[in-house]
């Protein structure tokens, strides 16, 4: 009897849902008839909404929960000397607008809102849904808005699919643990994966912790990162117990300083993160990361473009012996990664493994004409088959077939590493040509700002340039060289050393055109006193700029066209990023030559006390 019990008590630990099914049964008879007749009709009215929902918008429906009820301010309770019971029932329906192409985010959003606050009006009046698309979830996230989460962290899942929701609710959990415990430490919490993108697909809810080392001492950066790892994870463990989540809840702990060293790196899952993460707690780290990542900012170093393409030809020989699927996988990767070296060598950040394929075809096919369309055929074919096996689409290959998927990998590679060349010499031609246009144009400035004719002879030029004493007449050997790159065929060591040796000269003529250029800016502005403060007026050619109080930042800045009598046009409202634009798109500002009628306009803007100084 006693082992029967037993047995019962197991069957009961190993399935959480019945036992929370028998856990709640056991309590309602506890509860007062009034308030067990409240929640069934409370659960009988939420589950005509969703039912009405899911028959209008099924495959759009991500997640329905039940929000926790508004605070109600403490007056209000008690201004008729009763409590005042909250009746209001907030709902969210998150839907995925992934691939509403027909109307805009806003209209959707409008569209479903009219639609299900109309169902809901038709069960109760009480009932108050709150619509929130998936892309405003995660833009919510990326402005540092996390109220929606603390929300759902304590909402109760009336309908999820693809357990979002859950995933939302244990990752808040976690965070808050975690941020509790180790809130000096932590700079980031990041959702990242399937999961969070409403397309979960795995068992698992990915989310990465960055954790900060720089001030740590006392112990090694492993050590930090191992004690603090075991930690963090023990702590998903318990928030999953806790929310009663059944997907694995898989935790990735980064140090900052690791952390930097992968970006260094270029590792493919660092840039994944930053391009497809979202956070749910950031101070300001992750979201610059991401910004300088989009700008391409965040560059791979060459020693990572040597390592990609080395990777390809190592991973091949292992292939070889290998069972199915670490031999689909290695040939995978042995392709895959000597590409996006191809695409990074050529400027572009590491792409996902979906948009290689892509990127190759538009680039180096369709753009360049460099690549031949049958190899982007092959890496596509090798990508399939590696997705297949892994989503458990095939379940055994011949060897024939290994073999042909190993030759055609083999043929890749030495396509894709005559592909690194073509890169390298189209890349080096470009580089030297924009290095030698750049200095002609530098000195073409010079002799203009310095009013002397340009010729189409380059040495000539610079030799105007040593006379009028702007740069030191030793540099003309250096122009020789610069010059050798259009008139000779010269090799890589001569051509990179030409442009290494000379770019300082370049940096000598921009500075001396600015220089100039600042100079005759001054003498194009005219300086104004009227009572205590001070204006400013920029005459450039046919137009002027006022600022009328210079010495605040939040002057009202005008501009007026330039009579012919020297007087000014009606004045219309600019701005600052206006009068910078035309600033630096004057060569050289023209002399300021001030005629008799500006002084009547400049008494109608600023009145009859006004001192004017022209210049320094």
């Amino acid at each position: 009897m006693e082992e029967k019990k037993n047995k019962g008590s197991k069957a009961q630990k190993s399935d959480k849902k019945g036992d929370n099914k028998d856990e709640l049964a056991s309590k309602l008879p506890e509860l007062p008839d009034e308030l067990k007749k409240k929640f069934e009709d409370l659960k009988n009215k939420l589950d005509s909404l969703k039912k009405k929902i899911l028959e209008k918008f099924d495959k759009y429906i991500l997640g329905i929960a039940l929000l926790p009820p508004e605070k109600q301010p403490f007056e209000k309770g008690y201004e008729s000397g009763k409590k005042e019971e909250a009746k209001s029932i907030d709902v969210l329906i998150l839907v995925d607008d992934s691939d509403s192409e027909k109307m805009s985010k806003i209209e959707l959003r409008n569209r479903l809102i009219g639609m299900i606050d109309k169902m809901a009006l038709e069960i109760d009046k009480d009932i108050k849904p709150e619509v929130m698309l998936l892309t405003e979830l995660r833009e919510s996230l990326f402005d540092a808005k996390y109220e929606i989460l603390q929300l759902i962290g304590l909402s109760a899942p009336i309908y999820d699919p693809k357990d979002l929701v859950a995933a939302l609710k244990v990752s808040e959990v976690h965070k808050s643990m975690v941020t509790k415990k180790f809130e000096k430490y932590v700079v980031s919490y990041v959702a990242v994966g399937s999961m969070f993108r409403g397309d979960a697909k795995s068992n698992d809810i990915d989310v990465a912790v960055v954790i900060d080392d720089t001030d740590v001492k006392k112990m090694s950066r492993a050590e930090l990162r191992d004690k603090l790892g075991a930690i963090i994870r023990s702590m998903g463990y318990e928030a999953a117990a806790i929310t009663g989540v059944k997907k694995v809840f898989h935790i990735q702990v980064y140090i900052l300083t690791d952390f930097w060293e992968s970006i260094k790196e270029a590792s493919p899952v660092i840039f994944t993160f930053l391009r497809d993460g979202v956070p749910l707690y950031d101070r300001g780290i992750f979201m610059p990361w991401k910004l300088l990542l989009e700008q391409g900012r965040i560059r791979p170093s060459p020693e990572a473009i040597d390592m990609f393409m080395d990777m390809g030809t190592r991973l091949v020989d292992r292939a070889k012996g290998r069972m199915l699927g670490i031999v689909a996988e290695d040939i995978y990767y042995a392709a895959l990664n000597p590409s996006q070296a191809a695409l990074m060598l050529y400027g572009i950040p590491p792409p996902t493994p979906k948009e290689t394929v892509r990127l190759l075809d538009e680039i180096f096919v369709k753009k360049e004409k460099i690549l031949e369309k049958k190899y982007v055929n092959i890496l596509e074919r090798i990508r399939n088959c590696y997705k297949d096996i892994e989503h458990g689409d095939i379940k055994d290959i011949k060897g024939s077939e290994i073999d042909k998927m190993l030759k055609d990998t083999e043929d890749y590679l030495k396509r894709i590493d005559k592909l690194f060349n073509q890169i390298e010499n189209r890349s080096e031609r470009r580089a030297s040509d924009d290095f030698y246009n750049s200095f002609v144009k530098a000195v073409g400035d010079v002799l203009e700002s310095e009013k002397v004719k340009v010729s189409d002879d380059l040495i000539k030029d610079f030799k105007k340039i040593t006379d009028l004493n702007i740069v030191d007449k030793r540099f003309i050997k250096n122009v020789e060289s610069i010059a050798d790159l259009k008139r000779k065929k010269l090799t890589r060591y001569e051509k990179n050393k030409a442009i290494r040796e000379n770019t300082f000269l370049i940096r000598i003529l921009f500075e001396h055109v600015q220089r100039k250029k600042g100079i005759e800016l001054e003498r194009a502005k005219i300086k104004i006193k009227y009572g205590e403060k001070f204006g400013e007026i920029y005459l450039l050619d046919k137009v002027a700029y006022i600022i009328e109080d210079a010495g605040s930042k939040e002057s009202r800045i005008t501009k007026a066209v330039i009579r012919e009598d020297g007087g000014l046009g009606n004045l219309e409202e600019s701005s600052l990023v206006e009068l910078e634009g035309a600033l630096a798109a004057v060569k050289m500002p023209p002399k300021a030559f001030i005629k008799e009628k500006i002084f009547e306009d400049l008494r109608k803007i600023y009145g009859n006390d006004v001192a004017i100084m022209v210049g320094k």
